[in-house]
Parts: C-alpha cells; sequence; structure tokens
C-alpha cells in the first residue's frame, strides 16, 4: 500500500508541476504572437481599401483595440471556460476546427513514432553489436543524413521519385477523390498516402534513436554485470536483448517524450508539401493569414500533448527503472 500511494504521490506532483508550465507557455505564445509585424485586420479585409469607422468597428469586435495585456486576461478567462475563440479566416470556432484536423495529424504523427521508433532501435543495436564495423559505418552514414536533410527538402525529393519518376505512391492529399472503394480499399488507399509525408516526417527521429541507441548500449555492454553474462554462456541475443537493451532503453524513452512536440512541429511543414489537410497544414494557413486565434490554439494543443506525453514518460520510468520510485 505504501508503494502504492508512493507512486500516487509522485503522478500528482507531476499534473501540479505542469499546471504553472501550461500557463508560461500560453502566456509566452501569447505576447510572441503579438509581436509578430502585421496586422490581422488587414489580411481579414483581404487587401480591400475600408473606410476608417469599417476598419475600427472590426477591430474592436475582435478584441483587438484592447492594450495586449488586457486581451491576455481575457484570452487565459476564455480558455479556462473551454474557448479557445474564434478564427477570422474560417469563421468558426477554433476547437471545432483544430478536431475536424487533429485525427489526420494524430495519425501521421503515430505512424511516423512508430516506424522510426522500430526501425531506429534496431539499426541502434546492430551498430552497438560490433563497432566500427561495416554494418556500424553504413547505419552511422545513414543516420547522420537523416539527421541533416530538412523535412521540406526531403519531401520534395520523395515525390520528384516516387511519384513523378516511378509513379508508384500519390502526390500528396489524404486520400484518392472521385473514386469509391471498400472498407479494406479505403484503408489501403488512406496509408499509400501516408508513406511518404510519415517518411518524411520521421526520417529526424529515426536517426536520433539510432545514434542513441547506439551510445547507450555500447555504454551498457561496458559495465560488469554484461561480462558476468557473457561468462555465464548466455546466447548474444539474451545478453544483447534482455540484459543490454533493457538498461539502455531509459535514454531512448525520454527522448521519445521530447520529440513529439519536434513531431508536431515538422507536421507543419511536412503537411504542406504533401498538401495533407491535418493542423500542421491549417497552422501554416494561420501564420500566412495573422489568425491568431488558430495559432493560438494549436500551439496550446501541441503544448499539452508534449506535456501529456512527458508526464507518461515519468510515469514509465517508474516501472522501466525501479531507482526512480525511491528518488
Amino acid at each position: 500500500m505504501g508503494e502504492y500511494r508512493s507512486v500516487l504521490n509522485y503522478i500528482i506532483k507531476r499534473v501540479l508541476m505542469a499546471i504553472p508550465l501550461m500557463f508560461a507557455i500560453i502566456i509566452m505564445s501569447f505576447l510572441l504572437i503579438h509581436l509578430v509585424p502585421g496586422d490581422p485586420i488587414h489580411v481579414f479585409l483581404g487587401g480591400f481599401a475600408a473606410s476608417p469607422e469599417y476598419t475600427a468597428m472590426m477591430r474592436e469586435r475582435m478584441g483587438l483595440d484592447k492594450p495586449v495585456f488586457v486581451q491576455l486576461l481575457v484570452y487565459i478567462q476564455n480558455i479556462l471556460r473551454g474557448d479557445l475563440g474564434t478564427s477570422y479566416l474560417y469563421f468558426m470556432p477554433v476547437s471545432t476546427l483544430i478536431l475536424s484536423r487533429i485525427g489526420n495529424t494524430l495519425i501521421l504523427v503515430a505512424l511516423s513514432m512508430i516506424w522510426s521508433t522500430f526501425v531506429g532501435v534496431l539499426l541502434g543495436v546492430l551498430s552497438a553489436r560490433k563497432p566500427f564495423s561495416l554494418t556500424d559505418n553504413v547505419i552511422s552514414l545513414v543516420s547522420v543524413l537523416g539527421y541533416s536533410v530538412p523535412y521540406f527538402w526531403l519531401g520534395m525529393m520523395l515525390i520528384m521519385f516516387f511519384s513523378v519518376r516511378l509513379d508508384i505512391l500519390p502526390l500528396g492529399g489524404l486520400m484518392t477523390l472521385g473514386v469509391e472503394f471498400d472498407s479494406w480499399g479505403y484503408i489501403v488507399d488512406r496509408l499509400r498516402h501516408l508513406v511518404l509525408p510519415s517518411f518524411a516526417l520521421g526520417i529526424f527521429q529515426f536517426a536520433v534513436l539510432t545514434r542513441l541507441t547506439r551510445a547507450s548500449l555500447q555504454e551498457v555492454l561496458r559495465q560488469d554485470f554484461i561480462m558476468m553474462a557473457w561468462s555465464k554462456g548466455l546466447r548474444e541475443r539474451t545478453v544483447l536483448l534482455k540484459h543490454g537493451l533493457r538498461n539502455a532503453i531509459l535514454p531512448v524513452v525520454t527522448i521519445l517524450g521530447l520529440r513529439l512536440g519536434t513531431a508536431f512541429g515538422g507536421a507543419i511543414l511536412t503537411e504542406t508539401v504533401f498538401s495533407y489537410p491535418g493542423v500542421g497544414r491549417l497552422m501554416y494557413d494561420a501564420l500566412v493569414q495573422r489568425d491568431f486565434p488558430i495559432i493560438m490554439g494549436i500551439l496550446i494543443m501541441i503544448s499539452f500533448t508534449v506535456i501529456m506525453a512527458n508526464l507518461v514518460v515519468d510515469i514509465l520510468y517508474i516501472f522501466i527503472d525501479p531507482r526512480v520510485k525511491h528518488k
């Protein structure tokens, strides 16, 4: 009972720490966005000349006539009521717009994280198995290239090669238009449209996880208990996976929580290149049009997701590394 109570206290402590962090992110994001040059009223008017009276009326209706700090207080009050505001561009509640796109982005991000985590950890283990061998050098070269390639450039190269030259995968979008599919055909078509964007989005995380797994596993393999495992005559697979990787996985789990925010940030560029209708594309359009409510709503959503992911990672520590319970 005492052990469960200590775990519950740990979780409650982490949740309470996340609340002021969330408010700090909201305040900083709000102030930074309003310091960006550009007037959303001019964008709202579409470049047409309007009378000063009409401009002042619209500015007052949108609440932009008040000082920035007053706007911030009003915005925080609205958030506490569950109101993220109304889009200047779509004239719809921001929460409705985000909910209509978030499913597509979550599928893209989840698919990219699944393949990059599995392949990254696997290649990291193969690389650490025989350091400085031909396999290790090839894997290291591939991971360095994956770490260095920008999302948007890789996305365009994938489109040119697989879609334009080979014509084996779609250029972009969510699904093939004008074609009726059965249930399995619909799933296959959705997956075909996800192959290139998920690869472009996951390549950076794949590179990071490969290098991190290699370095962490190499350090563990030099420990005395690994020598003891070898001396007992255990199989190589047992030593590497059960004794080595199990103790080297903690930094990998840590980086997964931290990389979630980067994945959502990369989704902005990836979804724009592949014309994928997700939150990233919505964020790009809002940035171009100076649609502050949408920008703030998506930033809050991403921040909340990253904080919750790190909270889950902190809880997983308890089960992965029992020493965390005693700290």
